[in-house]
């Protein structure tokens, strides 16, 4: 396991909350003080919230948490429930003054809260899907230490390797990483649910994906496409790797857009294929501005694709399995 979390970034906290009734749940990366965020989609079936108020050229500078979440669309609600957490702690955009209030009154403030979901339905009972109170119990539960990695969480229901069908997949999971450089730390949490295998970019080890036929040992999706053993059918919308990646360097909103793009390169890196037309891969990027120094682009990039890719690699290392329906884990099929 690669060492470090997201929350290595101070002003940053991660919580989860998972279902109990069936393999579930959303994450939380709260910055109650505010920070600068941008986006990245790549995938071609995305669920998100807010990603249009990150655009450089729209109003909003700052975010106070982003959310994310199993469930597929429905996962969305969870959101709800970060913003009322939120607003009960008087966080949020200030608004106002609204119409009928005093001078002594507050304004109003709205929590900006950009959220993206990840498709888990086909696991249990699709009925439940983390709602705004399980949104508002990551909030509670979320602290500055190192996030529980692995089937927690957005992860809690994630699979990998679906490309050749569900009853050949595995078990992915949520992971956390951090780099520092000099005064500069970059960290990265990315629930992993990708229809391509997880790879080792550097021994070029597929750690969890499609296994073969007899369910014992990873097959290589990319491998067998290119020997012309093609899956039979399309799994539309049955995937999608979601992550937050966070600096405590100052960056302009432009600059946090950059940075989810260059983060999306630690995907490549070790999910094969990626971005696929079943996926709907979507990073943000949060800039704290703590450290107090302006951030180098080429050098934040390199240290965010790295960390990315570390992030996705934990995952999958710390996942559990399940036993039904028989998706094994890394861990199940040997040493990793």
């Amino acid at each position: 396991m690669f060492p470090g979390a997201i929350t290595d970034i101070a002003g940053l906290a991660v919580g989860h909350a998972t279902e109990s009734a069936r393999p579930t749940g959303c994450t939380v990366v709260l910055c109650e003080a505010g920070a600068t965020c941008g986006v990245d989609v790549r995938g071609a079936a995305p669920g998100t919230r807010e990603t249009d108020l990150l655009r450089p050229d729209n109003l909003v500078e700052q975010v106070h948490a982003v959310l994310l979440a199993g469930g597929s669309a429905f996962g969305l609600d969870a959101a709800a429930g970060v913003m009322r957490w939120l607003e009960e702690r008087g966080c949020g955009y200030a608004v106002g003054p609204v119409a009928g209030a005093g001078p002594a009154v507050a304004p109003v403030r709205v929590p900006i809260v950009p959220a993206a979901v990840l498709f888990d339905l086909w696991l249990g009972d699709a009925r439940i899907r983390p709602g705004a109170d399980s949104g508002y119990a990551a909030c509670m539960a979320a602290h500055t230490g190192t996030p529980a990695q692995g089937s927690f969480g957005a992860g809690a229901g994630a699979t990998v390797g679906k490309l050749f069908g569900i009853e050949r997949a595995m078990k992915g999971g949520i992971g956390t990483a951090s780099l520092r450089i000099g005064a500069v730390t970059v960290g990265a949490l990315v629930a992993v649910n990708a229809i391509g295998d997880v790879v080792d970019p550097v021994s070029g080890r597929v750690l969890a994906g499609a296994r073969t036929s007899d369910g014992r040992a990873p097959l290589d999706s990319v491998a067998a496409i290119l020997r012309g053993e093609l899956p039979e059918r399309a799994l539309a919308g049955m995937a999608t790797t979601i992550g937050v990646v966070a600096t405590d360097a100052a960056l302009t909103k432009a600059q946090a857009n950059k940075l989810a793009t260059m983060a999306h390169d630690g995907l490549a890196r070790c999910i094969r294929p990626v971005h696929t037309m079943s996926d709907g891969d979507t990073l943000f990027a949060l800039a704290t501005g703590g450290s107090g120094r302006a951030g180098e682009m080429t050098v934040l990039g390199v240290m965010t694709a790295e960390v990315t890719a570390r992030a996705v690699l934990n995952a999958v290392r710390a996942a559990t399995g399940l036993a039904e329906p028989a998706l094994p884990a890394t861990r199940d099929l040997g040493p990793a």
